[in-house]
């Protein structure tokens, strides 16, 4: 038998395990063990990178990475560059309107008119306190801001009364009587309910839908009733006594009763106050005792020139620190007293803005006469009615009544009864003889070149104005009104003598000249014979044809006529009058 070598394998510490053949994973498990493995694999890239780079990564500019802002993304930039890139961003949406659906109905709301804006710093503000994030993106709602207030009154117009069914609280007076409106609850407008809708919709352009909520009043009526019975009868149960200084005047009970108003705060609860400006009106004449009215500075005529004559503050009443003080008298039992302050007023005009008037030289002048000298009742009403207006300015771009600056010519302001035109009748009335000032008036406006925008001749021609170029006035239907279009103010000087009425406009010269064309008279009509019966109301008269004609404003400026203006009238024949025989 041959021998053999048998060559043995070199022994182990530990005995060796048996090895299995490897065992394939699914296809889905291997996918999701790839991407395990590629974000493990990111991650080791970051720590391979080490602390200092990945700080980088993570913290470069001010704004964390994947931040976005109506779309725009701010991720890695500073504050300036993010403010400066939303705001370029945002710029074409603040002028859009604002879509919104109140109540059903479509309507727009513009932002400047509610101050809706977005704020961009704030917005900022909020992308940089939104925190790192690793992967993906995270929108931030912008920061909008709006005034609620001016919202809710933009989006009330387009709300029907009829739809809003809730009835806030109110205490009104009634001469000295407090009355009381109840609150009811219902439908109403929620002002922070719309500017929360608002806020959301309009920058992305949406449609912010707005409805009517139900609303429970923030009072009940016995809160009413007892603001009544603690407060607003108390109040006007007697006046009050009020010492400025040395002097002091009395607010009546119907003054306190106008000036003490109760008005609702956020919640929608009445609350006493004193309105200032409805008081002073009420007690203008007891104001008036102890305070000075300011006086703007002007323009006078001193030695046929325009002179500027300084103005000089006033001293009033300071309501603002009485009403408080007011209030707590109001509380207490009669005799009531409280002590009132002056504050100084400015005299509202300043001699530099009158000297930009231009009012330097006159442009203008009629006069017409009259008989009966200046003691006649006719001829008391036109001096009366001309020193009203003399030294009144009318402003560039302003419009004058004579209506509006007089007011009613009654025997209160030291007019008479003078013949007037009433019904096509000749007769007694207050004021009679005020046309005559008006024609005069109508006249200098006329040839100064400033637009006529409201007159009206008489229905009789009278041989003592112009024809056609004249009018009539009748407080408060017929009025004289033209407009100042010229970039000048206009001073209005009167003056009257024993027999004649005069009025000049002083300016800066703007035309050439004024002229009036006539085309001749026609259609003329032979006057009637009407006899009346005697009395205080007939006036006779020997009577005056009636005619038509036409007259033409030619105004020239720089060597060239500029406008030619027409005026028609067809006068009616004035009859000869008889009073009384047969």
């Amino acid at each position: 038998m041959s021998s053999e070598t048998v060559v043995m394998p070199a022994q182990r510490d530990a005995p060796r395990e048996e090895q299995l053949p490897p065992v394939e994973p699914p296809p889905e498990e291997r996918q999701r063990s790839g991407k395990r493995w590629l974000v493990v694999s990111g991650l080791a890239a970051l720590l391979v990178v080490g602390a200092g780079g990945a700080g980088a990564y993570f913290t470069v500019g001010d704004i964390p990475r994947g931040t976005e802002v109506l779309g725009l993304d701010l991720g890695a930039l500073s504050r300036a560059e993010a403010e400066k890139a939303l705001g370029d961003h945002v710029a074409s949406r603040a002028s859009q309107p604002a879509r919104v659906r109140i109540d059903g109905k479509d309507v727009t709301v513009e932002p400047q008119a509610v101050g809706l804006a977005v704020d961009v710093p704030a917005t900022v503000d909020a992308a940089a306190r939104s925190g790192f994030r690793l992967v993906g993106t995270k929108d931030i709602t912008p920061v909008v801001r709006v005034e609620p207030a001016r919202l809710e009154a933009a989006l009330r117009k387009h709300v029907s009364t009829e739809r809003v069914t809730v009835r806030k609280p109110a205490i009104t007076f009634r001469g000295v009587a407090p009355v009381a409106t109840y609150p009811k609850a219902g439908l109403d407008l929620d002002g922070a309910v719309a500017a929360e809708r608002v806020r959301g919709a309009w920058p992305a352009g949406q449609v912010a839908d707005v409805p009517l909520t139900t609303r429970a009043p923030a009072m009940t009526r016995e809160q009413v009733d007892a603001l009544i019975s603690d407060v607003a009868e108390p109040a006007v149960a007697a006046p009050v006594t009020v010492t400025v200084g040395d002097r002091s005047f009395r607010l009546s009970p119907a003054a306190l009763a106008k000036g003490l108003v109760f008005r609702s705060d956020a919640a929608g609860r009445l609350k006493p106050a004193i309105d200032g400006a409805k008081l002073r009106a009420a007690g203008r004449a007891e104001f008036g005792k102890v305070e000075t009215a300011a006086k703007p500075a002007t323009v006078r005529l001193t030695g046929g020139k325009p002179r500027i004559v300084p103005g000089a503050p006033g001293r009033q009443v300071d309501v603002t620190k009485l009403a408080p003080e007011l209030l707590t008298a109001l509380a207490g039992p009669a005799p009531r007293a409280v002590a009132g302050v002056l504050t100084s007023t400015g005299s509202g005009t300043g001699e530099a803005e009158v000297a930009k008037l231009g009012i330097k030289q006159r442009v203008s002048t009629f006069t017409t006469y009259f008989t009966g000298g200046r003691s006649s009742p006719r001829s008391q009403n036109i001096i009366t009615v001309a020193k009203a207006v003399d030294g009144a300015i009318v402003r560039p771009g302003a419009t004058f009544s004579l209506n509006g600056h007089t007011g009613d010519r009654n025997y209160a302001k030291g007019y008479k009864d003078a013949p007037v035109i009433v019904n096509g009748v000749l007769e007694p009335g207050v004021g009679g003889g005020a046309s005559q000032f008006t024609t005069t008036l109508f006249n200098a406006a006329y040839y100064a070149g400033l637009e006529d925008v409201e007159h009206k001749p008489h229905s009789f021609y009278f041989s003592r104005y112009p024809s056609v170029i004249e009018s009539t006035i009748f407080y408060p239907t017929l009025d004289l009104k033209f407009k100042n279009t010229t970039p000048y103010g206009i001073l209005i000087d009167t003056a009257t003598t024993g027999r004649s009425v005069t009025v000049s406009m002083w300016s800066t010269k703007v035309y050439d000249s004024v002229k009036t064309v006539y085309g001749p008279r026609r259609n003329v009509t032979s006057p009637p014979t009407v006899q009346r019966e005697a009395g205080p109301k007939c006036i006779t008269s020997s009577g005056l044809p009636g005619f038509t004609q036409d007259a033409w404003r030619v105004i020239r400026k720089d060597g060239r006529e500029v406008e030619r203006e027409k005026f028609s009238w067809r006068y009616d024949p004035e009859p000869r009058f008889i009073c009384g025989g047969d």
